[in-house]
């Protein structure tokens, strides 16, 4: 089985003390207290086990501990700490920043800020840059790292645009995944930020995006999806902000029904600095641990000993850190990796160079040569110290002997043959004498972006523009180099001919640019953003989508954001999204698109050539055109891939979209579904340069909701796909949970049960004892379905047999079959659970009187309103939980007029609710539906049992 995360340790038990790293950098190891019998610290077990029997030796305010930070202890640098629990060997954990390197203040290495990352539109790249910021993590022995940051760029002028991955939600969520894996490869935990709708720095405290379920789903929640599906993010950071009223960090419908229940997250949770605004509310939506100075947190041991909030809340909150803490491996000893500045560099070097975009080329100026030259001015405000970084958490302290300015860059590239003059643009005139004087001059600008605030404008700052014009006027062979976070108006273009976007390019900022300007690298960056030719040709066109009214930023544009605006409108850019030259050429021919298979995979092949003298990587792009009922913007982004040829060489390339390429969010149903006709389909050079076109006819697919995350069985082991093979009739088996793809199952309302692409199916179509359970491509056979029971079995209503774990063993690779179903343990499966409202009569919701999470708190209809108090969560024993509790016959009455409540869970006959083919929900044991008082739908109208009569007060629509 491929575990992913921090490589397996020789199994050594430890009983009488941990030994962990310790608090500062450098500093050596230091044992912490455990009782003599620990078997939490044998890293041979299996890690969900650790996780129980440590969490069992927990008391109440060990527990809170963990979910409380506060400030690191003297000569600890870390940015957020929380205290450990000595006596059981628990160490403090140490979280850092940030996006772009280790922010302690220690140097560190500034890699390229992260919009540079993008634009390299290479996911292997994004491996390595997030494994040099994993690697330098790990060695200053911090476990989490407040990276990436993957809310879109949606204002121009955002303050953060700099730390993001773009506009697109596939591209961005591409990059990340491949981030995160690199950091956590390295055992450190990656927190993925700001969930969700962090798109604006102003009043980004105490403001509230405002979106539609549809926008929300297709836009800014892809791109976490992939972070927490795909990359397996072991942490996650709710925002600032609220979303549609509510903060998120108390947001029910995104932490608890999207996050948890429809994703199947399973990690830690954790305020930004500070976004708690709740104590219970918090907690129950699905937040860890608090951050910042607020203080919150602190009273969750009482609201539990006062009965305010359950036991099981602060339970699972203790257990999903333990589990981040298992991951990387605190509780394994072993030393502590030691960081190299010198492989930072290289690293960022060449991720600065790929990201690098050259815009114009007009004459081909580009790339000079210095045996040419005898002289060259390099000019501006950039020209003679590296831009390392933007303001705020991202900025890092980079190492002194490896930071290089423009100047120091080409100087060394050039050698002594040529004269480097350099001149910071402070005067106009003598920065135009300086560049007169020189066979080439380099301008070097940029802007300045800094977490807290967005840019006033678009433009420029100072004289950047007035400069640019004056050094283009007195010398032809002009470079303009820019280093922006965000696009820049340039009203200076038509008379530049050479102009390369190199956005903060961290450290090595000046040897990067000289090995794009100079040749040594062929440049390949492509915009991750489209550059408008003004601030009003943008998608934000009111005042009421920014800077917003009354603190309510309303996302009227819906999905025309970024380019798809563009398209959807016919306003043409000044530079299209994904656009960028080369020093070569490339010829695209022969597209060939074919499937969908029986997954609903496409692929879309072409013949890739360099019809150039230079090698050099080309960026293929293919953009989806939905048909015409699907409502969608015009083209969409749904593959790339970046291919290095040399002069002459043809490679054929193949990409594939998978379904959820063709999908589009049901408002109706609430899930995603494909709609039939046929697709447009381009493969080119940016969203505006279509090199080759076609189509394919996909069938339409029905919404299906679906939740995600384990399925558990006898002994608490995972069901798992056989070496995370996607490969046709790959066994499925039980394993020791590790938070690996191969264990990540969508439970579909269509009862299918999806992994890795594919679907568990009974071999063969085979319905009689003993047949395997195998991965296959999904075909809506009867062999693919499983329908799960009140009692915990999964039942294949073809062969009328149950999933089965073969001879009842819990051993790792225990073969899953299908056999007559028996009730037997090695049949009972945890599977993952729906969460949302419950509407009954005029579509009113079942409520939590008050949000209240004591005892006896009566349950209502009220109008709803997506807080906790209506957040419900259907388990596979019959049970409905909100707010950590059930909803319950009071007194365990079964007689008409029995009013329900909330009570703690516990299993009985009063807290049994069964869907009903006619929408009732019915009580088993008094054989009696849950009943909306006298029929009526006002505003609190308690809920009772009452004789089945189908009338509207019984009809309920659940998650």
């Amino acid at each position: 089985m491929r575990i992913l995360g921090p490589p397996r340790r020789r199994a050594l038990v430890l009983t009488v003390s941990a030994l962990v790293v310790a608090a500062g950098a450098g500093a050596g190891t230091v044992a912490h207290a455990a009782p003599a019998a620990s078997p939490w610290l044998d890293p041979s077990q299996p890690l969900e086990q650790r996780v129980n029997e440590l969490l069992g030796q927990m008391t109440l305010q060990d527990k809170t501990t963990l979910l409380e930070g506060v400030g690191a202890p003297s000569g600890v640098n870390a940015v957020g700490y929380v205290n450990g629990v000595p006596r059981l060997g628990i160490p403090g954990l140490k979280l850092t920043d940030g996006p772009a390197g280790v922010r302690d203040g220690q140097p560190a290495t500034a890699m390229p800020a992260p919009i540079s990352l993008a634009a390299g539109f290479d996911t292997s790249l994004a491996n390595r840059y997030g494994s040099v910021l994993g690697g330098e993590t790990k060695a200053r022995g911090y476990q989490v790292l407040y990276s990436p940051m993957i809310n879109l760029v949606r204002v121009p002028q955002g303050g953060r645009n700099f730390e993001t991955l773009g506009e697109d939600p596939y591209l961005t969520g591409q990059m990340a995944t491949s981030e995160i894996q690199g950091i956590q490869d390295k055992g450190v935990a990656a927190q993925v930020k700001h969930f969700a709708e962090n798109n604006q720095e102003n009043n980004r405290g105490n403001s509230t995006s405002n979106v539609d379920e549809r926008t929300l789903n297709e836009m800014e929640l892809p791109a976490f999806q992939a972070a927490v599906r795909n990359g397996r993010s072991w942490s996650a950071m709710c925002a600032y902000n609220q979303v549609n009223g509510h903060w998120s960090c108390e947001n029910f419908p995104l932490s608890h029904d999207i996050l948890s229940s429809r994703w199947g997250f399973d990690g830690v949770v954790a305020s930004d600095y500070p976004a708690t605004h709740s104590t219970v509310n918090a907690a129950v939506a699905g937040e860890d641990q608090e951050f910042g100075g607020s203080s919150y947190f602190s009273g969750l041991a009482n609201a539990v000993t006062s009965g305010q909030l359950a036991q099981s809340v602060v339970d699972d909150q203790a257990r999903r850190v333990l589990r981040l803490m298992f991951r990387t491996g605190v509780f394994d000893g072993g030393t502590t990796p030691t960081a190299d500045p010198a492989a930072g560099a290289t690293a960022a070097r060449a991720t600065a160079a790929a990201g690098t975009v050259l815009l114009k080329n007009d004459g081909g100026l580009l790339p000079l040569s210095a045996s040419a030259l005898h002289s060259i001015a390099v000019i501006g405000p950039w020209a003679g110290k590296a831009y390392t970084g933007g303001g705020g958490s991202s900025h890092v302290t980079p190492y002194s002997q490896y930071t290089v300015s423009p100047v120091d860059g080409i100087r060394a590239r050039v050698g002594s043959g040529v004269n480097v003059t350099t001149n910071d643009g402070s005067d106009t005139a003598s920065a135009a004498a300086a560049a007169k004087a020189a066979d080439a001059a380099v301008v070097v600008v940029g802007d300045q972006e800094n977490e807290g605030s967005d840019r006033p404008s678009i433009d420029l700052p100072g004289n950047d523009n007035a400069l640019i014009q004056a050094v283009a006027n007195a010398n032809p062979h002009t470079v303009v180099v820019l280093n922006t976070g965000a696009p820049v108006t340039m009203p200076w273009l038509s008379s530049v001919h050479s102009l390369l976007e190199a956005w903060y390019p961290g450290e090595q900022d000046g040897n990067a640019l000289a090995d794009v300007v100079f040749g040594d690298v062929n440049p390949s960056g492509r915009l991750p953003v489209t550059f408008p030719t003004s601030l009003a040709a943008t998608p934000i066109q009111t005042t009421a989508q920014y800077p917003g009214v009354n603190n309510v930023y309303t996302y009227s544009e819906g999905l025309e954001l970024g380019y798809r605006w563009y398209d959807a409108t016919g306003t043409a850019p000044l530079f299209p999204f994904g656009f960028g030259l080369s020093y070569t050429s490339f010829r695209y021919a022969n597209l060939s698109v074919t499937g969908p298979d029986a997954s609903g995979h496409v692929q879309v092949g072409l013949d890739l050539t360099n019809t150039g003298s230079r090698a050099g990587a080309e960026v293929p792009q293919v953009y989806l055109g939905f048909p015409s009922s699907a409502g969608e913007p015009p083209w969409q982004l749904k593959g790339f891939t970046k291919v290095t040829l040399s002069p002459g060489q043809t490679r054929h390339v193949v990409l594939t979209l998978d379904r959820s390429a063709f999908s589009v969010w049901d408002t109706v149903k609430h899930g995603w579904q494909v709609p039939g006709g046929t697709y447009k389909v381009t493969l080119g050079a940016s969203s505006r340069d279509a090199r080759l076109s076609g189509s394919v006819q996909v069938a339409p697919v029905a919404t299906a909701t679906s939740w995600s995350g384990h399925i558990t069985g006898i002994g608490g082991q995972c069901v798992d796909v056989d070496g995370a093979s996607t490969a046709n009739g790959i066994a499925i088996q039980l394993y020791g949970c590790n938070g690996t793809a191969a264990q990540d199952l969508t439970v579909s309302s269509d009862h299918t049960v999806q992994v890795m692409g594919k679907c568990l199916d009974a071999a063969n179509g085979g319905t009689g004892n003993g047949t395997l359970v195998q991965l296959f491509d999904c075909n809506g056979s009867g062999a693919q379905q499983w329908q799960p029971q009140p009692d915990g079995e999964l039942l294949n209503p073809v062969s009328k047999r149950c999933l089965d774990a073969t001879g009842a063993s819990s051993a790792n690779g225990t073969r899953l079959q299908l056999w007559d179903c028996t009730g037997g343990g090695n049949q009972l499966w945890q599977i993952p659970q729906p969460s949302g409202p419950i509407t009954g009569i005029a579509g009113k919701c079942v409520d939590v009187n008050g949000a209240g999470s004591t005892n006896g708190t009566a349950i209502q209809l009220y109008d709803c309103n997506q807080t906790g108090a209506q957040d419900w969560t259907r388990s596979q024993d019959g049970s409905l939980h909100a707010m950590g509790r059930c909803l319950d016959a009071a007194g365990g009455g079964t007689g008409n007029g029995t009013l329900v409540q909330l009570f703690d869970c516990n299993g009985s006959g009063a807290q049994q609710w069964q869907p009903q083919p006619d929408g009732e929900l019915l009580n088993p044991v008094s054989k009696r539906c849950l009943d909306a008082t006298g029929a009526s739908s006002a505003n609190g109208t308690r809920l009772q049992l009452w004789d089945c009569t189908g009338g509207g007060n019984q009809q309920w629509k659940l998650p």
